[in-house]
């Protein structure tokens, strides 16, 4: 097997076993299974997991007094289970085998990334010498985006008798993949009826006990040879048992085929009688394979990113996660970026900031997913406009969480596990989302040239975030500048000032630029809008020419803080005590969480100039140097290459990294600007899920933004493409670590425009079905040609 293609496993690590699950998980954008062992239910080892993408459900729960309500992703019946143990012809019945089990020799967990299937292999010795083979071959279908299937195999060595196998659809399972969350209510299903069927079709209904959302699964199972089952029925699961003969030279098989549906598919149904008609009527599993490995094939043809070596291997890893939470499937459903994928219930499944470093990928490869997402928060656009008219504000505030309905769902305590303690969480007042939403709108628009979207709900979402930024800003006389105040950056650690009576910091850098970026754009858009449509929206929104001429004097006059010649993370940033840096890292070795360490200390990371990931430095990764330096003139700040330099040096020595996004910013924003560490920190955002380097937490779910993240490296950071209306900027940024690399993307609606970069040499084709007219192409600022449909033209590079 290619290994460029495979991701293996090649022993058995309880420790490690919930970092398999994630890694090895499957989905197909609608719904996603964790790689767990068939043979077990949950416990402090295991954690099988099914989640639907938006299927969410709101508990209320005790939490240091008071009742917390959260609402979760919820895990969904498991339609994997299968044990089995051995009756040998000469001897004693075996016990229940999982892969904790004694006899285990051999184990192998391998993910082949090509076709989406992930297999497990293991072998078991009895003390009398009789060996059993097992080899579990899996499939969450990305054809048919309701199916899922696995084939069990068992073979003997040295023994004859029977395998005793137990099919169960289980849906006795809660909401408790998290330890942080063990506190918290977790038992989101309710009203679970089982049976079976026809055809010995297993089934289970059930429902989200407060959002009632409707829930069917059905499972097939077939036994080769073919033996009847004994069938068993609780009110929340099905069992159905087999006994199939096996020797050495006859091997038995077991295959489920499962279908899941929910009351959010359209079109309405039953689920539980969907399920029911799906599974009993799924192909048989060597015909589903082949669907699923030619729908993967379609994927891999439009979305790849070739880059050589372990870094291309691991970028594949990171698409192949990408598409099984957000596929094409995705663009028929009314969802948003969870933050941790469909992976695990880390962050409850909720919808943070992560699309801003997910839609620049899908733009470029699957634009109708990037459209869909955007639809999600226009959707929540009323209840976004109620959160910010209940604090007497205009426009729109989305919430730093979404979930289901759009209102804000950030937890309002969370745990430190160094102290045990519940902690008041302000990190809501985060208001900088909004940006993020603007600046994907904006980016869309640009590339896709879908006027359709940015003319109707695009226009409507920019100008909504403006009217909340055009609100929310207030004007210091002193200072002839625009401030906003009580705040949270991207930062997060920075909450309040110290000995403050509450919560939130004022001016900080990135909110204040991005806001009078959006401004700026949401001023531009209006002046490029059809008439009709311009008189439409003004009248709907109300930005008439005074709140207009408002946008512009902010947009040109907005407060950007400064301390010793460097951009102020927010301001008085510069008065907080300098950490001693050594000597925590002497004491704790990892202080990426320096949050935790302090409180447990009786401190605060408030005190400090320390940072938990990249804030100040994310305008960076919004906008390349000569842009951030133009939007600053803008502002009427000078922002040339000393004073950008002297800012990133000054909070790298200042970051803890406590977040994935962090080092994927950091060696993004080092890369432009050719610096010695540059590929360190793109190294670390690579591995930060496949070495679990934040310390255990991707077993409870992927870094989504952070694997999206590092396609958008290679793609916009290191080859430097920008899609714009006026046609491709291109400005590749040299990286010894990443020689090469090669992407296939749509511009403007044309499929299949390629990009080969090369040392010394820029390729672009453009294939025969698309553009009308020649493709223009700027290289580092300075246009060279166009690029007609059915050309492939090179280019050469300077400074390399």
């Amino acid at each position: 097997m290619n290994t460029s293609w495979t991701w293996a496993f090649n022993d058995y690590d309880p420790k490690k076993e919930r970092l398999v699950e994630a890694l090895c998980a499957l989905g197909n954008g609608r719904f996603a299974t964790r790689g767990a062992a068939s043979e077990v239910s949950a416990d402090t080892i295991h954690y099988p997991g099914t989640y639907a993408a938006g299927c969410y459900n709101r508990l209320s729960s005790k939490v240091a007094g008071k009742s917390v309500a959260n609402e979760d992703l919820v895990n969904l019946p498991d339609w994997l289970r299968l044990r089995y143990r051995c009756l040998p012809d000469d001897g004693p019945t075996g016990a229940w085998l999982t892969p904790d089990d004694p006899s285990l020799r051999h184990h192998k967990t391998s993910l082949d990334l090509r076709g989406g299937v992930l297999t497990r292999r293991m072998l078991f010795q009895d003390g009398h010498g009789r060996r059993l083979g097992v080899t579990h071959t899996r499939l969450v279908h990305m054809g048919d985006p309701y199916l899922a299937a696995q084939r069990t195999t068992f073979r003997a060595y040295g023994w004859r008798g029977t395998i005793e196998a137990e099919a169960i659809l289980d849906g006795n399972v809660t909401n408790a993949g998290v330890e942080r969350y063990r506190d918290l209510d977790g038992h989101h299903l309710t009203g679970h009826r089982a049976g079976v069927g026809a055809e010995g079709v297993a089934w289970l209904s059930c429902r989200t006990s407060a959002s009632r959302i409707g829930i069917g699964v059905a499972v097939r199972t077939i036994s080769r040879p073919i033996v009847a089952a004994a069938m068993s029925c609780t009110q929340d699961a099905t069992t159905q048992t087999f006994r199939l003969p096996i020797s050495r030279n006859r091997s038995a098989t077991v295959v489920k085929s499962a279908a899941l549906y929910t009351s959010l598919d359209r079109p309405q149904g039953d689920p539980r009688s969907r399920a029911v008609e799906a599974a009993s009527h799924a192909a048989a599993f060597e015909v589903l394979l082949a669907s699923h490995r030619a729908a993967w094939k379609r994927l891999w043809s439009q979305g790849e990113v070739k880059v050589p070596g372990e870094a291309g291997r691991i970028l594949r890893l990171h698409l192949f996660h990408v598409l099984q939470t957000l596929s094409p499937h995705t663009a028929e459903m009314d969802v948003g970026v969870p933050a941790r994928g469909l992976h695990g219930e880390a962050y409850r499944g909720h919808v943070f900031w992560d699309e801003l470093f997910v839609l620049p990928y899908l733009t470029l490869h699957f634009p109708e997913v990037a459209r869909a997402l955007l639809m999600y928060r226009h959707r929540r656009l009323p209840a976004a406009r109620t959160a910010a008219q209940g604090r007497g504000l205009r426009g729109a505030m989305f919430p730093w969480q979404s979930g289901s309905s759009g209102v804000e769902e950030t937890q309002t305590l969370h745990l430190n596990p160094r102290s045990g303690r519940w902690m008041p969480d302000h990190s809501h007042l985060q208001r900088h989302v909004g940006s993020a939403i603007a600046w994907n709108v904006w980016r869309y628009g640009q590339t896709t040239g879908d006027t359709g979207f940015i003319e109707g709900p695009g226009a409507e979402l920019l100008l909504d975030i403006a009217r909340y930024w055009g609100s929310v800003t207030t004007f210091d006389a002193d200072r002839e500048r625009y401030r906003i105040r009580g705040v949270v950056g991207p930062d997060e650690y920075h909450d309040a000032y110290p000995e403050a009576p509450g919560p939130g910091i004022d001016d900080n850098a990135y909110t204040n630029v991005t806001a009078a970026w959006t401004l700026a754009r949401a001023r531009e858009l209006l002046d490029r809008l059809p008439a009709s449509r311009r008189r439409e929206l003004t009248e709907q929104l109300g930005p008439d020419e005074e709140t207009l001429e408002r946008w512009e004097d902010i947009s040109r006059r907005m407060y950007v803080p400064f301390h010793a010649g460097v951009i102020s993370q927010f301001e008085n940033y510069g008065s907080l005590a300098e950490l001693d840096w050594q000597a925590y890292r002497a004491r704790y070795g990892d202080i990426r969480r320096l949050d935790r360490i302090l409180e447990a200390e009786g401190d605060t990371v408030n005190r400090y100039q320390a940072s938990k990931q990249a804030d100040t430095l994310m305008l960076g990764y919004l906008f390349r140097p000569a842009d951030l330096r133009a939007f600053f003139a803008r502002l009427g700040y000078r922002l040339d290459d000393d004073v950008w330099r002297a800012t990133v040096t000054y909070y790298l020595n200042r970051t803890s990294h406590g977040s994935t996004l962090s080092s994927l910013v950091h060696g993004w924003v080092l890369a432009c600007q050719q610096g010695a560490n540059a590929w360190r920190y793109c190294e670390e955002a690579l591995l930060s899920d496949v070495a679990d380097i934040q310390g255990g937490t991707t077993g409870e779910g992927v870094h989504l933004g952070a694997m999206a993240g590092t396609l958008d490296l290679i793609e916009r950071g290191i080859a430097g493409l920008e899609a714009g209306p006026g046609g491709l900027l291109i400005d590749p940024v040299p990286l010894r670590e990443v020689p090469r690399s090669s992407f296939t993307f749509c511009y403007l609606g044309n499929r299949g425009i390629r990009v080969q970069l090369l040392p010394g040499r820029l390729g672009i084709s453009v294939p025969t079905s698309s553009l009308a007219s020649p493709l223009p192409v700027c290289l580092a600022g300075e246009r060279l040609a166009a690029v007609a449909a059915g050309e492939e033209r090179w280019f050469r590079l300077t400074g390399d």
